[in-house]
């Protein structure tokens, strides 16, 4: 009996091994099933769509490390399936004399092959496709999975989009940066081109400051440079007056212009008025004869043949010389040393046009474009590579027709300038329709310094970078009308208002407007991202701004200030100038409060009282007794503009700084005190009422008591 149920245990054992492998199976199977349809129960419970694909994810991963399970288990099995397939055939064979001393009287009996064969084929079957039921199950829930989070992907997308843009302004208002609608980081691209313009009239900066701005420029994203030199280009021959004194030399500038391109593979525009703001030619005596008004050398009579001849010879030295190569190069360098593709012929803010002699029987409009298209005939004739730019506010009046008739959309590209916040105010719809029927494209142009003030010390750098930021909504808008698009944006930069006018901001004071617009400009917004704006690349700061650390955005403009406390931490080429302009504006607030409040505010030390010699000597005393100290504080920083200034401009431009600045607060200062010392001699003080001197009386159109009278008596009724 106990042999023979070995026997038949014997016989059955691949039938034992694959039953007992399919229960093991099965458990793991529905164990794997039911931790999936828990995972997936919980998940769907959650309120979030972000927290459903946080917990869709694991419970995946999980389902599939369990599949891969069983497929090893399954894989596992069907060897060992085989194994004893090959064993069971082994088996066949009669025993040895061992075996049948070991077993004893156990008989092995063939079996036939029609009872065995079909069991661990039967079985092999049914783990193969419980296998491919649950990768099938898998698969279909998988699928369903990603369909969800493919719909919850494209939600998000939108509602980030919409999120990112929110937040964006949010910072935006945090720094202070102005917020102009379409522009952030899901908006129009930057203009191809930004010329950064270099305003040389009057105070040139020395040119190895200039070089050290070039790096600079590049890494913020500008493509070139608009250079206006006036009377600093070195003129020679017959138009040798027309250069300043201290003009650059010939060898110098083509050095600086190269490099810009060599090196920086920045393009030079040259600026070079041919109409108005032509008062460093004609305020002089050789020229005299060529104003549209003898007593205004502001612009030239265009109807004098000699006009055109003077012209002529200044376009022709200066693009000579920025298309010559230089002195050293070798005789195979090419024509063109720098990239030199556009010369701006200037023609804006022309007065008094029309009202000579000669053109008062023209049309202004006549007048204008006439001038200008024979100007663009002799550029474009000898130098066809060239194209001319002009600014465009004069064009600003004509009619459609006019512009049409004169084909001057073939002669010139305008460049079209407003320096405003409110753009459309100055340049309306209709006249960006007039402009693409006429042009095939054109230039624009803002503004980083001199254009808020004739005479100020530091520009408002939070309204030049809004200027700008609307800049890059209207070309977003308005270039589409242009069969050719426009070109790019010039970042403007006056260092006078004309050549009579004094200094407006330095260049090196207006560096941080410079660098805050132009980085704006050459990304397409202003990015709040300290990591991924430019500005503080350049910027070399002894901290690493981190709003989450102070609490406070890394740059904070706010309206009434003209700076951030960023810039007065950093380096970068004129950041002591920059510097040391925030310093001396401060004093002079301080002054010229102390001076008003003394004057203007106080009882005893007013016009009235210095007039009358009659005041309070202590009180007198009290209102001057800081003004030695600040005049001797004032004189500490005219000697310190000379140590810092020197590294950037000549004497003459930190004299002219000095007398501009500094001076008229130190001479205020001196009068107030040699007032208070007048008053402070005085001993004894007349009866009142106090007299009023006769002249007085005449400028202020008093009259007497007795001239009353008179006056009474000569005219009864």
């Amino acid at each position: 009996m106990h042999s023979n149920l070995l026997i038949f245990i014997w016989r059955r054992k691949l039938s034992f091994l694959l039953l007992a492998s399919g229960l093991v199976l099965l458990g793991l199977w529905t164990w794997a099933i039911l931790i999936d349809t828990t995972k997936t129960t919980l998940t769907q419970s959650q309120p979030q769509q972000q927290q459903q694909q946080q917990q869709l994810a694991p419970s995946s991963e999980s389902s599939y490390q369990h599949v891969h399970i069983i497929q090893k288990l399954i894989a596992q099995a069907n060897r060992v399936l085989r194994a004893e397939r090959q064993k069971d055939n082994a088996d066949r064979s009669p025993p040895s004399p061992a075996q049948q001393r070991l077993l004893g009287n156990v008989r092995f009996v063939r079996p036939t092959q029609a009872k065995k064969a079909p069991l661990p084929l039967a079985e092999s079957f049914l783990f193969e496709q419980e296998r491919l039921k649950i990768l099938e199950q898998q698969q279909r829930q998988r699928n369903a999975g990603m369909e969800e989070l493919n719909a919850n992907a494209e939600d998000d997308r939108m509602l980030s989009s919409a999120e990112r843009q929110t937040q964006y302004e949010h910072e935006l208002q945090r720094m202070g940066v102005p917020t102009v609608s379409g522009i952030g980081p899901d908006g129009p691209r930057a203009p191809s081109e930004r010329l950064v313009h270099l305003d040389l009239k009057g105070a040139p900066p020395k040119l190895s400051f200039l070089k050290q701005l070039l790096p600079v420029m590049r890494a913020l994203g500008a493509t070139g440079l608009l250079i206006e030199y006036e009377d600093m280009f070195p003129y020679s021959g017959a138009l040798q007056p027309l250069a300043a004194h201290n003009a650059y030399k010939e060898s110098e500038l083509k050095d600086f212009l190269e490099t810009a391109w060599v090196e920086h593979g920045l393009s030079i525009m040259p600026l070079v008025q041919t109409f108005g703001h032509l008062e460093y030619t004609l305020k002089l005596q050789e020229f005299e004869h060529l104003r549209e008004l003898p007593e205004s050398p502001q612009s030239i009579c265009p109807s004098r043949p000699q006009s055109m001849a003077l012209l002529e010879q200044m376009l022709t030295q200066v693009i000579e010389l920025h298309m010559r190569p230089s002195a050293n190069a070798s005789p195979a360098t090419p024509e063109l040393p720098i990239k030199f593709t556009h010369l701006h012929i200037g023609c804006d803010e022309v007065q008094r046009m029309g009202e000579c002699s000669l053109c008062r029987q023209r049309l202004r409009s006549e007048i204008f474009l006439t001038h200008v298209i024979s100007l663009a005939h002799f550029v474009r004739r000898r130098w066809p590579q060239l194209n001319v730019v002009i600014w465009d506010d004069q064009l600003r009046e004509m009619t459609l027709s006019e512009l049409q008739n004169s084909q001057i959309g073939s002669y010139v590209e305008p460049m079209v300038w407003v320096y405003a916040n409110d753009i459309y105010h100055f340049i309306q719809p209709q006249l960006w329709d007039t402009y693409a029927k006429v042009f095939p494209s054109a230039w624009t142009a803002s503004a980083f310094k001199g254009a808020f003030g004739e005479s100020l010390l530091v520009p408002p750098l939070q309204q030049h970078l809004e200027n700008n930021i609307r800049w890059l909504a209207v070309i977003a808008k308005e270039g589409g009308r242009f069969s050719k698009g426009l070109r790019g944006l010039a970042l403007t930069g006056w260092q006078r208002y004309d050549h009579f006018a004094v200094l407006c901001e330095l260049l090196p004071v207006g560096m941080p407007s410079l660098m805050t617009s132009l980085s704006t400009v050459s990304k397409g917004y202003f990015s709040t991202n300290p990591r991924d704006n430019e500005l503080l690349r350049v910027l070399r700061c002894v901290f690493q701004p981190d709003s989450r650390r102070s609490g406070h955005p890394w740059l904070e403009l706010h309206p009434n200030a003209h700076h951030s406390q960023l810039f007065a931490v950093c380096s970068y080429p004129g950041h002591l100038v920059y510097k040391y302009a925030m310093r001396l504006y401060d004093k002079l607030n301080e002054v010229n409060v102390y001076l008003q409040q003394a004057r203007e505010h106080s009882a005893w030390l007013s016009d009235y009282n210095v007039r009358h010699n009659f005041s309070s000597p202590l009180r007198v005393h009290e209102l001057t007794v800081r003004t030695p100290q600040l005049i001797e504080e004032l004189r500490g920083m005219a000697r310190e503009s000379q140590q810092l200034l020197w590294e950037v401009y000549d004497e003459h431009t930190v004299a002219e700084f000095v007398e501009q600045h500094i001076y008229p607060s130190i001479s205020a200062l001196h009068r107030q005190l040699a007032s208070g010392q007048l008053l402070l001699q005085r001993r004894t003080w007349p009866q009142r009422p106090l007299p009023i001197s006769l002249e007085l009386r005449q400028d202020m159109g008093l009259i007497t008591l007795e001239q009353q009278q008179q006056q009474q008596q000569q005219h009864p009724h």
